[in-house]
């Protein structure tokens, strides 16, 4: 499976994720993502940091729920909750409070809004735990490649941290030595920084040995050419997307992103002159990934359609108090994201090692009578 497949997959259930603060829905989100990534991910190290992801978003819920205690909500509300000390203030920070009033209607418009957000993550997780980066890095126009490098070389150090982090672990745990607590923590570090620097020197031979940096002469009208469009073309692109984001936008916001998106790739196309590398076993777009790319963009565009038409079912309100109903098509449109549990070719398992035979044992001289 082409790794740009499970890019575009993931981003459409982050972009639907983007489009609601229903629970329900948010939830249904991250248990497709998860259920994908149980049913095809490899045993490789960066298929091990969805967990992680998944940490970081729970994270993320707890923090924003500590700072609407602590700072406050500005969302009105009537169940009280608990009343905290509230510091003074000067008068230039009005509309900024420290403690006071914490009501449930405010407690539950934080825990909407971070649920959201960890959504996002989690499908970002999910991207990188089914990916090769080093595969995602082949597929990259020239002119990026330079910089894919970087990006996949960040993307691999998290996934190999965390492997890291888990044998430091378990070997202090088989050696009778706690894993929890500040000084626990502070000798594992050690070892994973020192294997962290190891790592990036072997990187950077590596690089070195393969000519990395190495580019071709182009004449100056190119080049300028190149920055020229690559950089409108990125401005487009924001200002289109901002567009469609935005309500008072929707006139523009398709036009000038698609002339954005056709400005970047022109200069991406010539940029790609500078680059002296060869492209060894391109990968190939077959059925299966146009299903799995197209589940993600089908959840997203059910998703968008349904936030035009029914925008109350997707944002709910906290004021007053209701509980969270599940809507029928963008609930079922989310199950769209399953297809690549079932299209998906299986991940290959390596196969077990032999045990070594067992050496015979010397005899004794009577048994040798």
């Amino acid at each position: 499976m082409p790794p740009g497949a499970w890019w575009l997959w993931a981003i459409g259930l982050a972009t639907a994720a983007s489009r609601t603060t229903n629970p329900l829905l948010l939830a249904l989100l991250v248990t497709v993502a998860g259920y994908v990534v149980a049913a095809r991910r490899t045993d490789a190290p960066w298929a091990r940091s969805y967990t992680a992801f998944v940490k970081l978003g729970l994270a993320v819920v707890a923090i924003r729920l500590v700072f609407n205690i602590a700072l406050g909500s500005p969302i009105p509300g009537t169940h009280t909750l608990l009343t905290l000390p509230e510091a003074p203030l000067p008068d230039w920070a009005k509309g900024i409070r420290i403690g006071g009033r914490v009501t449930a209607e405010g407690m539950l418009f934080a825990l909407y809004d971070g649920a959201r957000l960890a959504t996002l993550l989690i499908c970002v997780g999910a991207a990188n735990a089914l990916a090769n980066p080093a595969r995602l890095l082949k597929s990259l126009p020239g002119a990026l490649y330079e910089a894919g490098v970087a990006v996949v070389v960040a993307m691999t150090f998290a996934p190999n941290m965390v492997a890291d982090v888990a044998r430091l672990r378990t070997v202090r745990r088989l050696r009778g030595r706690p894993t929890g607590g500040i000084k626990a923590i502070l000798q594992i570090g050690l070892p994973v920084l020192e294997g962290a620097l190891e790592r990036s020197v072997a990187v950077a031979a590596s690089m070195d040995a393969r000519g990395y940096g190495r580019t071709a002469h182009v004449p100056p009208a190119v080049r300028h050419t190149t920055t020229v469009l690559t950089l409108g073309g990125l401005l487009g692109v924001c200002a289109g997307t901002y567009g469609l984001l935005a309500a008072e936008g929707a006139r523009y916001g398709l036009p000038v992103l698609l002339t954005g998106l056709a400005a970047a790739l022109a200069g991406l196309r010539l940029g790609g002159r500078r680059s002296v590398r060869t492209r060894y076993r391109p990968d190939r777009w077959g059925a299966r990934a146009w299903l799995v790319a197209g589940s993600g963009a089908a959840v997203a565009a059910v998703m968008i359609w349904a936030g035009r038409y029914a925008p109350d079912a997707l944002h709910l309100g906290v004021v007053p108090l209701t509980a969270p109903t599940l809507p029928l098509w963008p609930a079922l449109a989310t199950l769209l994201g399953l297809l690549p549990a079932f299209v998906a070719p299986a991940p290959q398992t390596r196969p077990a090692r032999p045990a070594p035979p067992a050496l015979p044992t010397p005899s004794t001289p009577q048994e040798s009578e």
